[in-house]
């Protein structure tokens, strides 16, 4: 339901520092177009919803009700990201207090604890072909996010697992979500946990991350899971080790890292659109390493985030796009901007909050 293919060029002509002047806005409107037709398979003028893909908010943004989205309504999603001024911090962002966890460092393997599957399949290092990425569960599922009715969240533009082909010199796909929102943006804590390691901008195409992970009390899931939260406009004043509670602020969304054909060194793109990136692992135990600037779990499997958000086995992607369609939309558990959750008890939420319709 929310983007696929329909903008993973296009989207990141949306990114701006400044207002575009009419000749730079002109290109943008014409990329959006182009990438908008290629999405639109029938041809017929419209993105359906099979070919919106569940990526959530369909019905929110089929303005005029007639079941597919137009142009101008896909366009609709990125009005009044293009401006890079906000305050930071935000006026309510509490203080996060330096309570160290020490397994943090604990449980710190060396890269040979590593197999060689999990350090390809995660890791992802040149060398390494695609056949370890997919068998460590780095598949599209066909899944996407339902938000409820009373709700108005931040939705899924770039899709878990989308294949990147166009946009790198070998195949390769999207590790994660991207969650388009305006500059600034406040990024939150999808559940309780602790800080893994923290990423500078200039070395990743995921520019300045943060990494958390999650014990299974912390989210009542059967294993360890990990949240990296990539693209921030800056790197917070986090420490490895620091607890998080859920929702606590971690970051502004902002679009650093290197582009796909950029260089190290260069950490502001001057295209990508600000989003968060939100990629999550899982492991049976809770011992981890890093590999090629990435955190890896020992024995460790991507997550697709929707898998995370159902809260229930299967976990395993080939076993989650296995589904039956009926499951998979996913209720996502949420934050809302007055600081209340839905469900009550949850302990997951989306890592944006949503406001009250």
């Amino acid at each position: 339901m929310f983007m696929g293919q329909v903008l993973c060029a296009c989207l990141a002509a949306f990114v701006l520092f400044l207002a575009p002047s009419d000749a730079h806005a002109k290109q943008v409107k014409d990329r959006v177009k182009r990438d908008f037709r290629h999405a639109d398979e029938n041809g017929d003028g419209e993105l359906s919803r099979a070919e919106w893909k569940r990526r959530g908010n369909f019905e929110r943004l089929d303005r005029n009700g007639n079941g597919a989205l137009s142009l101008d309504e896909v366009r609709a999603i990125y009005k009044d990201h293009d401006q890079r001024n906000y305050d930071w911090p935000p006026k309510d962002m509490a203080a996060i207090a330096e309570d160290i966890d020490p397994t943090i460092a604990q449980d710190r393997m060396n890269r040979d604890a590593l197999d060689k599957e999990t350090m390809c399949g995660i890791g992802r290092a040149l060398k390494c072909d695609i056949e370890p990425q997919k068998n460590r569960g780095l598949i599209e599922t066909g899944t996407g996010p339902r938000f409820p009715d009373n709700a108005n969240c931040p939705g899924i533009d770039d899709y878990w697992a989308m294949d990147y082909a166009s946009k790198r010199e070998r195949q390769s796909f999207h590790g994660g979500i991207d969650l388009p929102v305006p500059w600034g943006t406040p990024v939150r804590a999808v559940a309780d946990g602790s800080v893994v390691t923290l990423y500078t901008a200039d070395n990743s195409k995921r520019g300045a991350e943060v990494v958390v992970r999650h014990s299974p009390a912390q989210t009542d899931l059967p294993m360890w899971t990990y949240s990296a939260y990539g693209h921030l406009d800056v790197l917070p004043d986090l420490k490895v080790g620091q607890k998080l509670k859920m929702g606590q602020i971690i970051g502004p969304t902002g679009n650093t890292g290197i582009t796909a054909m950029g260089s190290k060194g260069d950490s502001q793109s001057s295209t990508r659109r600000p989003a968060i990136h939100l990629a999550m692992f899982y492991s049976a135990t809770n011992t981890y390493s890093e590999v090629n600037d990435t955190i890896v779990p020992v024995d460790g499997y991507w997550l697709d985030p929707m898998a995370f958000y159902r809260q229930k086995e299967p976990f395993e992607s080939h076993a989650v796009k296995a589904l039956p369609e009926s499951e998979k939309d996913v209720d996502i558990p949420i934050l809302f901007d007055d600081g209340m959750t839905w469900p009550p008890d949850t302990k997951v939420i989306w890592p944006y909050t949503c406001k009250r319709n």
